[in-house]
């Protein structure tokens, strides 16, 4: 096991009715600023329940933060904020809505020259404003985590500071009954990969984490079709919710090796072509997993052990059978596992393999040796 630290401060209320807990967390001399996507919390019932619990706060909103959230669309809150002397920001909402607010936080005290800095060149960020968060979706943990994904055009790019985490986080998983059966199966599939790109490296003895993985993998497997046959069913809501923000919250990383290769190809994918970011995913693990068979063999056969049962045949079979039984899944949740899948063919690679070279991702992986090219071949074998 490699040597961490571990830290996460983020105070969760997690439960039904969850949300008059703003009344208390948020400081009565702060004036605080919400902040939302298009509308659906205030179809759901969310908005009102916001609005009661800060009846005795200064407060105003800032709404429009949707799917992929764009830079130009921030910096209006940004503005907003500094013309008018916000010092709380409030996200209300899933992931997008968190990502930016978190970067609005960094952005509204930047001292630098352009805050797009914070992204392109990882500049350091020396202060924010504090967050709080409701969360309507499960998906990617930002609630609890210190990363944020922002984008401006075709660039999508990711923010890590510690200074951006959120102080609290109000999990009702109530909520997620108003969500589209799409958004539950892109949640799902989210978190599950959050997981794997964790777990799905090569063994260092960590075995508390592993089975800390394992534990969140089996329960996404479980409970993310039945969230689709039986929508109203709230222990299989809870459970989703839970083990989505313990996906990314830090726990899984500890002590062990990452790869995030899915991730910053999927990026690429749902920057250019607008592909729902879960679903960029889908169509680019199975086919890492085929790519980097010999370097992850070991936690492939393990993970088809203890998730999927498979114990029988060679190891090259069980990794094969592991490999199939996670693409049975991703299609239990109604989602692509190929490019074909969502329109994309050959003629589309160029331009992600160009995109990931501009972001500079040429040292991918747990041994850091994938680069644009060694991509390439990956989503040749997603097609």
């Amino acid at each position: 096991m490699n040597p961490f630290t571990f830290e996460s401060p983020t105070r969760m209320f997690f439960g039904e009715g969850q949300i008059k807990n703003l009344a208390n967390e948020i400081p009565l001399d702060k004036k605080v600023l919400v902040t939302y996507g298009g509308g659906s919390i205030k179809k759901n019932g969310v908005y009102d329940q916001v609005k009661d619990a800060l009846k005795n706060h200064n407060w105003d909103e800032f709404h429009g933060i949707k799917s992929n959230p764009q830079y130009d669309i921030l910096m209006e809150a940004v503005a907003k904020i500094k013309a008018e002397g916000f010092d709380y920001l409030l996200a209300v909402g899933g992931g997008s809505v968190i990502d930016g607010t978190k970067f609005i936080s960094a952005a509204a005290k930047w001292k630098g020259g352009d805050p797009w800095d914070i992204l392109t060149d990882q500049a350091p960020i020396s202060e924010t404003l504090p967050i709080g968060v409701v969360l309507t979706i499960p998906a990617t943990g930002s609630e609890t985590n210190v990363l944020a994904v922002i984008s401006r055009g075709k660039d999508k790019l990711c923010l890590a500071s510690p200074l951006v985490r959120p102080k609290f986080a109000i999990m009702d998983p109530k909520v997620s009954l108003s969500l589209s059966p799409r958004q539950v199966a892109n949640g799902v599939v989210d978190a599950f990969v959050h997981v794997m790109e964790q777990y799905m490296t090569y063994p260092v003895g960590g075995k508390v984490q592993d089975r800390f993985s394992e534990g969140v993998l089996s329960t996404l497997v479980e409970e993310g079709p039945k969230a689709l046959a039986h929508p109203e069913d709230m222990d299989v809501r809870n459970n989703i919710m839970l083990a989505a923000s313990w996906a990314l919250n830090g726990l899984l990383a500890t002590g062990v090796p990452q790869d995030w290769s899915t991730h910053w190809i999927g990026h690429e994918i749902t920057g250019i072509y607008g592909i729902d970011h879960g679903r960029s995913l889908t169509i680019v693990f199975p086919a890492l997993l085929q790519y980097c068979r010999k370097d992850k063999g070991d936690k492939i056969a393990q993970f088809g052990e203890r998730v999927f049962g498979i114990t029988s045949g060679s190891k090259d079979e069980r990794i094969d059978a592991t490999i199939a039984k996670t693409i049975e899944f991703f299609k239990s949740m109604g989602v692509p596992t190929h490019l074909s899948d969502v329109q994309l063919n050959e003629s589309h690679i160029d331009e992600v393999v160009q995109y990931l070279a501009k972001h500079k991702m040429t040292h991918m992986g747990e041994h850091e040796k994938l680069g644009p090219e060694d991509a390439r071949e990956i989503l040749k074998l997603a097609l």
